[in-house]
């Protein structure tokens, strides 16, 4: 398949969706701060998955579009956040200068605060009627779970707690697992979900998705050290200026890339051994793999 092509076509239909869900309204402001993060030129790789899954089950796409658009609304919620000054202290992301160099950093608190509350609304105010209330509700479950001290934010504390330290290879698994890999474990689950997979079907989507998060993480880490900021979109060095906990760090560049490449088959393997037939699965996983190669 032509990924460059598929990718294309669905960013091309989750920014539309996102450009409406986000209209500008009262107090201007904070929608514009929203919107200008958002809508910012994102791989939108966790809600492509997320479409990704649901079709492989067997189910239009519309139906899980509003999931995957609050996805990328918590996704962004937690770049803006990272920028702050308080926690990474960046200026630049997706190759602009990040929300509070824009609307200050009180906005850019606030900006990514509304995100984080006006997602799950999208989830149960937009999805279809025709999607089973007892799946929607498993899905917002899984939703809250993801994001919250048992996932995402979970990871981001390990991680803030980790910098200028040892740490154990259980607490660097934990950082990347949850920081990182949560929103694409999310992302397969909650397709899987919408599209009606059976538990068998759905397990696999989720060691899919645990693969590949963990190697898009990994991916991050090597891009920080070879990549410059066209390639990354911010600023690259930052981890290696900060002594933070990455896996070159620990493990070396070098079994860092043997290890991402493992991964990704991993991910490839998971689906095959479960008839799961999706093209784009495999050409997201081996585009992982790309990235880094392509530095070489």
């Amino acid at each position: 398949m032509n990924l460059r092509e598929y990718l294309a076509e669905n960013k091309k239909i989750i920014n539309a969706k996102l450009g409406e869900y986000l209209e500008i309204r009262f107090p201007e402001i904070i929608w514009e701060a929203m919107r200008y993060s958002v809508l910012a030129d994102g791989k939108r790789i966790r809600p492509i998955l997320l479409l990704e899954a649901a079709r492989v089950c067997g189910a239009d796409a519309e139906v899980a579009l509003p999931t995957a658009c609050a996805l990328e609304m918590v996704h962004c919620y937690s770049l803006i956040h990272d920028d702050l000054p308080c926690m990474d202290n960046d200026d630049f992301r997706r190759g602009n200068p990040t929300n509070h160099k824009v609307f200050g950093e009180g906005m850019a608190v606030l900006a990514g605060d509304a995100l984080l509350s006006f997602a799950p609304q999208i989830i149960i105010k937009k999805t279809p009627d025709c999607v089973d209330k007892a799946v929607l509700l498993r899905v917002l479950n899984e939703f809250y779970t993801s994001i919250g001290p048992v996932g995402m934010v979970g990871g981001q504390v390990a991680d803030i707690q980790s910098e200028n330290k040892e740490i154990d290879i259980s607490t660097f698994t934990y950082i990347h697992t949850h920081k990182t890999g949560e929103l694409f474990k999310f992302a397969l689950m909650a397709g899987g979900l919408l599209g009606g997979a059976d538990e068998k079907t759905l397990n696999a989507l989720v060691d899919y998705g645990k693969f590949l998060g963990y190697a898009f993480q990994i991916a991050d880490d090597i891009l920080d050290i070879e990549g410059d900021l066209k390639t990354l979109g911010k600023t690259p060095h930052k981890d290696l200026d900060s002594n933070k906990n990455t896996h070159p760090k620990l493990f070396g560049l070098d079994n860092s890339k043997i290890e991402l490449n493992a991964l990704c088959e991993k991910a490839k393997n998971v689906l095959k051994l479960n008839n799961i037939l999706s093209e784009a699965f495999d050409a997201i996983a081996d585009s992982i793999v790309n990235s880094i190669r392509n530095k070489e």
